[in-house]
């Protein structure tokens, strides 16, 4: 493409108003137009200089960066990504950008000069997308009516285990998708969100206060239990094991795979290995491919396989790899993901205890 990414990069910071144009136009197809030192300049420039993709700091004064991204949504909606700090408190505002319609956020290292360059890669790769997104409005609604939690029950074997294999524009589809889901869902469910350490257990409590179902961030040891969802912590790979007491997760910190820990992928392939005909995988909108093959091995195995429609992805890069690789079974909207999720979960017998022990469904 002969047009160049047009960027207005926003932060307080003087050194990362001079650090973040320096990494995105080492990429040539990428021109950093402008820059602000607050929100107040930001709103002006973007008016003025019209930038295809905005980086914002939050942690601003005067105009902190969630004023800043209201007013950008209101008045000239533009793809927006959430520059972060790493603590629970950026991890907070950060899910809050999210939900208000930011594209995706990056972190910033806490060495620059060492990991300047792996900083800068995942920073172009975002800007590029985000220049290439349609902009959808924003799908949730201050209002929503949820439905009431019910008690887990030590004893809710699940029907099923549905795999989540989700990146950018995961935390806003996600927060779609799952509140649709009833408490008695039958199924236990593991999502593989592409997201840095510490930020995951803020996106588990999200989703945990929005959802019927119980969501939580998950630990080595974790029971699979239908009705509750496990959230992949950051940097951790997650795989399930069945055994004569129960089925769990698995935690590990193996290589990464496809560029990510956690890997779509090492979950799919581990639930396609463990339940076969009972795994229910699913690719959700994000950059890249990682799940595609596993969600391949979900099929073979004899498993269902859904894949997010490109109308409503955000990004259409891992759903796309998994269609064209002719590994998905069914290609859904995110309207319509939380019922075909309790369909797939219709029609077929529970699960069979590994060696024909074990517990009871209650």
């Amino acid at each position: 493409m002969s047009r160049r990414v047009r960027v207005l990069v926003v932060d307080d910071s003087a050194l990362m108003r001079k650090l973040i144009p320096q990494m995105l136009e080492s990429d040539p197809s990428i021109e950093v137009v402008g820059t602000a030192m607050d929100g107040h300049f930001a709103l002006r420039k973007i008016q003025d200089l019209q930038p295809n993709v905005v980086t914002l700091d939050l942690d601003m004064p005067k105009m902190n960066g969630i004023e800043t991204l209201r007013e950008i949504m209101k008045r000239t909606p533009v793809a927006v990504i959430v520059v972060s700090s790493l603590s629970t408190e950026g991890a907070l505002v950060t899910m809050k950008a999210l939900a208000m319609g930011a594209f995706d956020f990056v972190t910033k290292p806490k060495d620059a000069t060492s990991h300047m360059a792996e900083a800068s890669a995942e920073l172009i790769a975002k800007v590029k997308a985000a220049a290439d997104c349609k902009l959808k409005p924003r799908l949730l609604e201050e209002s929503r009516t949820r439905s009431p939690k019910l008690e887990v029950k030590a004893w809710a074997q699940p029907t099923h285990v549905v795999a989540i294999g989700v990146s950018t524009g995961g935390p806003q589809a996600l927060e779609y998708a799952l509140p649709q889901m009833p408490p008695e869902f039958p199924a236990a469910i593991l999502v593989c969100q592409h997201m840095p350490e510490g930020f995951t257990e803020m996106f588990a409590r999200r989703l945990d206060e929005l959802c019927a179902l119980s969501v939580k961030e998950a630990r080595s040891g974790d029971p699979l239990l239908a009705g509750q969802v496990l959230i992949c912590p950051g940097n951790r790979h997650m795989k399930v094991k069945r055994l004569k007491q129960g089925d769990v997760v698995v935690l590990s910190d193996e290589e990464r795979v496809n560029g990510h820990r956690p890997s779509a992928d090492v979950l799919l392939h581990s639930v396609a290995e463990e339940f076969r005909s009972h795994a229910i995988g699913v690719l959700m909108t994000g950059m890249g491919d990682d799940g595609a093959e596993g969600l391949g091995a979900i099929k073979r195995l004899g498993g269902i396989t859904i894949a997010q429609d490109e109308e409503s992805s955000v990004v259409f890069g891992m759903p796309k790899a998994a269609i064209e690789r002719g590994y998905a079974t069914r290609v859904v909207s995110l309207d319509g993901m939380a019922a075909a999720l309790q369909a797939a979960c219709r029609g077929r017998d529970g699960l069979d205890r590994p060696r024909g022990t074990g517990r009871g469904a209650g």
